[in-house]
């Protein structure tokens, strides 16, 4: 089956690459070494694993669906509007939380080069912040190619800060493997969903390859591989090299290359380390921008403080900057966050086990859906947020369609099936 899209599957695995490898392998290496030690290294291989069939569910609900309109989309058809408005409901209540989150990974590397730790943090989010609001107000672009460009110097920098520590290594530095347990493990595989939110954008992705069917598998395939060496790559060399130093490091990358080349590496870490996070920060602001305008006038959000691009942006501004007074740990907002990234990913792959034929894909979600939601029991309490927020969806929206029964109906919350503002924030 072929479409009218004209990309190539070099340009899709690029892409889908770009959707995952994001602001989380800056700082997740170190956050998980500090809930889990060496150990960490067994959930960072688990969520690998658990990437494989999970992009391979998207895949095939992409190249069977291409265009569909990604995650909500697919729920949906498969349980109705209230669901799709509870995967809206999801992402959206979620940036506010995950922006200064972002940010604070940025501000780690700052930090290390200006000094000022927390104020430092704290104005590196505001700036962050006012550039992407600016940037929205008045409808700036980053292009794509602009983006795929961040990636690859990225993924560059990975690859260099690899080779040059992995001299340091020191086996040693593996003990005591697991000083937290088994449930250091768990927490540390909560904690770094955050790092692989962004699979369901391959499905997102699917209507613009010039043959689905053939092409997202095999994209999908790649960019599994690629994200999964990188990302474990960074994380031994980082428990390997920086042993105990590991979990109590801001800015991870930057000391890996310190240890291997020396001179002013923390000055271009931290710009590229910012430079993401204005990327991520961006994409997630406008996606929600544009996703609470849908919302409302699909009747899921009330229409007069989120009718409009504006109006969303205002609320997702003002949102963010309360987050930031909340007195919450940056573990217990990544928390949070991931939990509802959990949720999305439960609701995806039960609309995929229930939409595929049987075969292996079917059995693919199942077992997807069986991992993601022991991730979201592995989240703990603040895995509640995630569920208070798709019951306020549901009573909402059946609140509305009992005010008024035409305002909610079955082609809800994404009403172009080919711009669905709810993949657009990853």
């Amino acid at each position: 089956m072929t479409s009218t899209g004209s990309l190539s599957r070099a340009q899709g695995t690029a892409l889908s690459i770009g959707a995952v490898l994001g602001t989380g392998v800056i700082s997740m290496p170190a956050l998980a070494a500090d809930v889990a030690g060496p150990a960490s290294l067994v959930a960072w291989l688990a969520l690998i694993l658990l990437s494989a069939p999970l992009a391979w569910t998207f895949a095939a609900m992409g190249a069977r669906f291409p265009g569909a309109g990604g995650v909500s989309t697919y729920v949906r058809s498969a349980f109705g509007p209230r669901a799709a408005a509870a995967v809206g409901w999801s992402f959206f209540f979620a940036v506010p939380l995950g922006a200064p989150a972002a940010a604070a990974f940025a501000g780690g590397y700052v930090a290390d080069v200006l000094g000022g730790g927390r104020v430092t943090g704290l104005a590196t989010f505001l700036f962050c912040l006012a550039v992407v609001v600016v940037m929205n107000w008045f409808g700036l672009r980053v292009s794509g190619r602009a983006g795929l460009a961040l990636t690859a110097v990225l993924a560059t920098l990975l690859v260099v800060t690899v080779i040059a520590a992995l001299p340091h290594a020191k086996l040693a530095n593996l003990a005591p493997f697991a000083p937290h347990g088994p449930a250091g493990i768990g927490a540390a595989a909560a904690v770094l969903v955050w790092g692989f939110a962004g699979w369901e954008a391959v499905s997102s992705l699917s209507g613009e390859y010039r043959d689905p069917q053939r092409d997202v598998p095999r994209a999908t395939i790649t960019a599994v591989l690629v994200v999964g060496v990188l990302y474990f790559a960074i994380a031994a060399t980082s428990v390997l090299v920086l042993g105990s130093a590991a979990g109590d490091s801001d800015a991870p990358l930057a000391d890996l290359l310190a240890a291997g080349v020396g001179g002013p590496v923390r000055i271009v870490t931290a710009i590229v380390a910012v430079l993401l996070t204005l990327g991520a920060m961006n994409a997630y602001v406008a996606g929600a921008s544009r996703l609470g305008e849908a919302l409302a006038r699909e009747g899921a959000l009330p229409l007069r403080p989120f009718g409009s691009t504006r109006k969303s942006l205002v609320f997702v501004t003002l949102a963010s900057l309360a987050s930031v007074a909340l007195p919450l740990t940056l573990h217990t907002s990544m928390l949070l966050v991931t939990g509802c990234f959990t949720l999305v990913y439960i609701m995806g792959t039960a609309a995929a086990l229930r939409l595929l034929p049987r075969g292996w894909s079917r059995r693919g979600a199942g077992f997807s859906l069986a991992a993601v939601l022991a991730l979201l029991v592995l989240n703990g309490l603040p895995a509640l947020w995630s569920l208070v927020l798709a019951a306020g969806a549901v009573l909402y929206t059946r609140r509305r369609k009992t005010d008024s029964p035409s305002s909610i109906d079955a082609g809800s919350i994404a009403p172009n099936p080919n711009t669905n503002p709810v993949d657009s924030l990853t």
